[in-house]
Parts: C-alpha cells; sequence; structure tokens
C-alpha cells in the first residue's frame, strides 16, 4: 500500500514520494530551521488529517526518556501524520511531574520541525491547567485539549465547565474538546456539544471519542448544515476502531495513537478520495490488531510493545502503576503482525 499526502497536509511533504521510510526524515528535518524561528501556526476548526496520540517514552527505570523522544518524533515524522498530540490519556500525563511534563512538551517541539503539536492540559483544577497550557503554548504549541473531570453529571455543569475553563487558559489558546465518555463518565449529547462550540469561540475541534458515535457526528455535522453550529473540526479516537465508518460520516480524520499512524494516514486519504473499497480493505487488515490494542487495561502496553518492535521508541516501559504483558500476550501480537504483514508489508518486523 503506498503512502501519499492527505489533503491537509503541509508542502514539505514532496508529492513524488510513494512510501514514506525513516531514510526520508534526515533529507526533511535538514530543510528546518530551529524552534525559535519557525513560525507558530495556532490549531483551528479546518484542521484534518492524523494527529497521532503519541505515548510517553519511558526507560526501564521510569525516567522520561528524552532521546527516544526524537526518535519516536522522526518515526511519526516518517509515517506522514499531519500533527500530534501529547500528555493525553494514553501518554500517561497523570504519572508526570508538573516539571517533567514541561520536559516532555519543548521537547517534542524541538523535533517537530513545524508539525502542530495538539498538548493535553487536563488537570483538576483550573491553575494547573492554566500554567501548562500557556507554557506549552509560549513554546510553540497550536492548542491544547481539555478533557471534563468525571465528576459532572448534568447538561449545565458539562457546559460550565468549559465556559470556565476556556476564560481560565485564555480566549486566545485554541482548544479541543476530549468527548470519551468510556473514561470520563461524563455524557456529552450534541447539543451539549454545540452549546460549548457556541459558547467558547476558541473551541476549534472535537475529539469525538463515544462509542456508540458515528450518529453524533451526523448529528454534528446536520448542526453545520442548518447553520445551528458554526464548523468545527471532529478527529476520532478510539484507537481509530470505527475510523472507516466515522469519515463517511463527517470526520475529518483521526486524532488516536494505534500503532500503524501510517495505517490511518491512508484511509483518511482513501476516504478523502472517495476509494471506499480501497479503505475499508486496508482498514480491514489491521482490525484484529486493533482489537486487540483496545483492551482495557493492557492496551498501552500493547501498543508500547508494537512501536517497540517498529524502532520507534527504546522501551516499552510504562510508570507505575500499569499493566505488562505477559509473555503469552506478547506471542500473541507476534501472531497478529505476522498475519497483518501478508497484505500490509509494514508489519513486516
Amino acid at each position: 500500500m503506498a503512502l501519499h499526502p492527505i489533503r491537509s497536509l503541509p508542502d514539505r511533504y514532496p508529492e513524488d514520494k510513494i512510501f514514506w521510510t525513516w531514510s526520508d526524515v534526515p533529507t526533511w528535518r535538514a530543510q528546518q530551521t530551529s524552534l525559535e524561528s519557525l513560525p507558530v501556526m495556532k490549531l483551528t476548526t479546518s484542521a484534518a488529517g492524523v494527529y497521532a496520540i503519541a505515548p510517553t517514552p519511558f526507560d526501564p527505570d521510569g525516567a522520561v526518556d528524552l532521546p527516544s523522544i526524537d526518535r519516536m518524533m522522526d518515526f511519526y515524522v516518517g509515517c506522514g501524520v499531519t500533527g500530534l498530540t501529547i500528555l493525553g490519556v494514553m501518554g500517561e500525563a497523570p504519572k508526570l511531574e508538573a516539571k517533567e511534563s514541561l520536559e516532555v512538551v519543548h521537547r517534542v517541539l524541538m523535533r517537530a520541525g513545524g508539525l502542530p503539536i495538539v498538548v493535553g492540559v487536563s488537570a483538576p483544577g483550573f491553575a494547573a491547567m492554566r500554567a501548562l497550557a500557556r507554557e506549552s503554548m509560549e513554546l510553540g504549541a497550536a492548542g491544547v485539549m481539555i478533557a471534563p473531570p468525571s465528576n459532572l453529571r448534568t447538561d449545565e455543569q458539562i457546559t460550565g465547565y468549559y465556559r470556565q475553563a476556556a476564560a481560565a487558559i485564555g480566549a486566545e489558546i485554541p482548544f479541543v474538546i476530549q468527548d470519551y465518555p468510556l473514561n470520563f463518565q461524563v455524557v456529552m449529547t450534541p447539543k451539549v456539544i454545540r452549546e460549548i462550540v457556541r459558547e467558547n469561540p476558541s473551541c476549534v475541534m472535537l475529539k469525538h471519542e463515544d462509542w456508540p458515535g458515528l450518529e453524533k457526528i451526523s448529528a454534528l455535522r446536520g448542526f453545520q448544515a442548518e447553520g445551528s453550529m458554526r464548523p468545527i473540526s471532529i478527529l476520532c479516537g478510539n484507537g481509530g476502531l470505527f475510523l472507516d465508518f466515522e469519515m463517511e460520516r463527517g470526520a475529518d480524520g483521526a486524532m488516536t495513537g494505534y500503532a500503524f499512524p501510517d495505517m490511518l494516514v491512508d484511509v483518511v486519504r482513501l476516504s478523502a478520495a472517495s476509494e471506499r473499497a480501497r479503505a475499508h480493505d486496508l482498514f480491514d487488515a489491521h482490525l484484529p490488531l486493533l482489537r486487540y490494542e483496545q483492551q482495557p487495561g493492557v492496551g498501552l502496553a500493547v501498543r508500547k510493545y508494537v512501536l517497540l518492535r517498529r524502532g520507534a521508541i527504546a522501551s516499552d516501559a510504562q510508570r507505575a502503576p500499569s499493566a505488562a504483558l505477559s509473555a503469552k500476550a506478547r506471542a500473541e501480537v507476534d501472531f497478529l503482525l505476522e498475519r497483518l504483514a501478508r497484505v500490509d508489508r509494514r508489519a513486516a518486523l
């Protein structure tokens, strides 16, 4: 399967490339300038493509592996992603100290070469959220992502929380709503999301992770079509488990961390080009591994193990508390990779 730029990729991705490999990265990176001289491109409602959810690399002793961040960034660039999201749920953000979070943000931005970076800033209180959001933006982040605290129950509580959060970080900072009820136990109806968007001009994107959630995408695009909601970007998570049909319902792409982001790039590109059968064929080939990676509790361990096998990170270590893969589980992942490699050579590791 060839890799080609999707509709929203920056000019730096050459149109004549057939397949991105790590050998392309040094040439691409040699053309980049320093972090200080790169323009800060803020996230907008037109964002589309694949914003990979990046893990936080740790060494076997549990320390943040900063050199591995460089390696990981080169991997994502080689996969052709549009942007990156860091310090999310699967980035083990709650396990980091405040200083470590900023170190990760700085290291990622130093290696991003202008790739838009979204920073997860969710926190129990607005002081910590404000500090991380503003410092990340000063370093050059494109925007921030905010998840709701799990104690919100009514529609008024949800809309009120986002109104206060937007005011706390500052109206100049674009933010993403993270709608992930399976994890946060907060249910946002389409009308609630519409109200958040109406009240907060700095809300530019929805990270859609409801399950089932296809009808929610259709409802939101329906609001947009009738004029009752301004356009926003909708990128989808859940490991990409429903990406094939989410694109057909009106999503702009993916914001998730499946260990083959290059596959997600292809599915988004093919879907945008109305090549439905090819998009579904490629997606279906990855479904067994996608399903295995979506297991609660061990999903991050699976993802990091595959990223280790792909050479993206130096270690699949997680910071405690964490769940490790057994030898049997690793063998099962290896088996899935072997089967996948029959139809997608990127899995021949």
